[in-house]
Formats: C-alpha cells, structure tokens, sequence
C-alpha cells in the first residue's frame, strides 16, 4: 500500500519564513515568521524564532546591521490609535 499525500519533513519545510506582509493589519498573538534567524523583534514584537505580535496594529520593516556587517530586517507593529467616542446632544 502506498501513503498518498506529503511527508511531514516537506511540510515543516514549506511552512517557514514571512507570514505577513508589510503594510498588513494583524491582531494580538499572529504569527509574524516562523524559524527564522534573519528577522529579529522590534516594537510591539516577542520572540526568537517564532516572531508574533503584543498588540493589534498593521507591520513594518526596517533594516539594520547585524553581526559581521550583516544586513538583519526587524518586524515592527505600529499600534492602532484607540476611537474616541463622541457624544452628541
């Protein structure tokens, strides 16, 4: 009998890198990257490998030396501004 489908070693392969873009609107606790060394944490991001976000905000990069003159992109979250409310009388 033969298995039909993909290995779990193609999977976990397929699955790494950038799950969002710049620009893109994400909540509290998405997942930003996945086993990755070249991205590092910015504002309003926790992690080591496995990048996600504190807060509710759209992405941005920058890029920065690492080491050994390395260019390193860091993930920041740019909060969202909270709604006042109005009252009208």
């Amino acid at each position: 009998m033969t298995k039909i489908g993909g290995t779990t070693k193609r999977y976990y392969k397929e699955t790494r890198g950038m799950k969002v873009s710049g620009g893109q609107f994400v909540k509290a606790g998405t997942t930003l990257t996945r086993e990755g060394h070249r991205w590092k944490p910015g504002h309003n991001v926790v992690g080591l490998n496995h990048l996600s976000a504190i807060c509710d905000g759209e992405v941005y990069f920058t890029r920065k030396k690492g080491n050994y003159k390395r260019a390193v992109t860091v993930i920041h979250i740019k909060p969202v501004a909270a709604k006042k409310k109005t009252q009208t009388n």
